[in-house]
């Protein structure tokens, strides 16, 4: 469920500039079990919504939110210039913002003209709120599962190279990867975009009747939320990223009992989760 925070935007506050990075604890795979801290991006969900209507919710960075509705609105053919924006208030809530776009009659009308035009529309009809929920799910709980060897992640990268063959000839996929309980790469599947290609590996993966709660998942991209939400239905046991994860990311990780772990290009790989 959405809770809304207690405390009111602004005008003057609400393109705001994004907030510090969180620091979040992490220990790292080593013989002396460090911990430390890092410094994570945040990030949230953002609901749109013009003249009432519900458009799209995506995850975005906090700050500078208004800037990014009008550029997404003249990106996305919603309007034709600034003019067309009467107003836009924005509703925040723990984990996410709801923003309502007051737009002129022919933009809206455009808008309403385009969305039936389109076979298998994404427009739902939600309010703000439910469509927040749809991006903040109510998930199941893990139940725990162990950590890989330290040693399984060591020439983690080589590997990967080795196993994405598409990439190497085109430079341009995304791979997601499942690794055994003794460390070898099972599965590899790639795409240009990395939610497809974590679909494509559980899909693979369900087919074969791979153990997911055994070994471990690497993604090579940016571990965003949606990533934690797909490996937690499909009851991923542990999921690794190349890149940094957000404070978000670690935090529903962490709620939801999936081992989080970071292996950074020159450092000892960074357990996230379990805290």
């Amino acid at each position: 469920m959405i809770c809304r925070v207690e405390y009111a935007v602004e005008a003057g506050d609400a393109n705001a500039p994004a907030p510090q990075p969180r620091n979040v604890a992490y220990r790292e795979y080593d013989e002396g079990a460090q911990v430390a801290e890092a410094a994570l991006a945040a990030e949230i969900a953002l609901a749109i919504s013009y003249n009432g209507l519900s458009q799209a919710v995506m995850m975005v960075s906090p700050g500078d939110i208004e800037d990014f509705i009008r550029g997404f609105s003249v990106s996305n053919g919603i309007i034709d210039n600034q003019g067309e924006i009467y107003d836009i208030q924005l509703t925040h809530f723990d984990q996410a913002c709801q923003a309502d776009v007051n737009i002129s009659s022919r933009a809206f009308w455009a808008l309403k003209d385009h969305r039936r035009q389109m076979a298998g529309t994404s427009g739902c009809g939600l309010c703000g709120v439910e469509a927040l929920e749809q991006a903040l799910p109510q998930l199941d709980i893990l139940q725990p599962a162990p950590l890989p060897p330290a040693h399984h992640l060591k020439g983690l990268r080589e590997r990967i190279d080795a196993a994405q063959v598409m990439g190497k000839s085109t430079g341009a996929l995304h791979a997601a990867l499942h690794f055994d309980a003794d460390g070898s790469a099972l599965l590899c599947r790639e795409d240009i975009g990395r939610h497809n290609a974590l679909d494509k590996l559980i899909g693979a993966m369900q087919q074969a009747q791979v153990d997911a709660r055994s070994g471990f998942t690497v993604v090579t991209s940016r571990c965003s939320l949606e990533l934690i939400h797909k490996a937690v239905r499909a009851g991923l046991g542990t999921l690794v990223s190349l890149s940094a994860p957000t404070s978000l990311t670690v935090q529903w990780a962490r709620k939801h009992q999936l081992n989080l772990i970071h292996v950074p290009h020159r450092s000892a790989p960074r357990i996230y989760s379990p805290a």
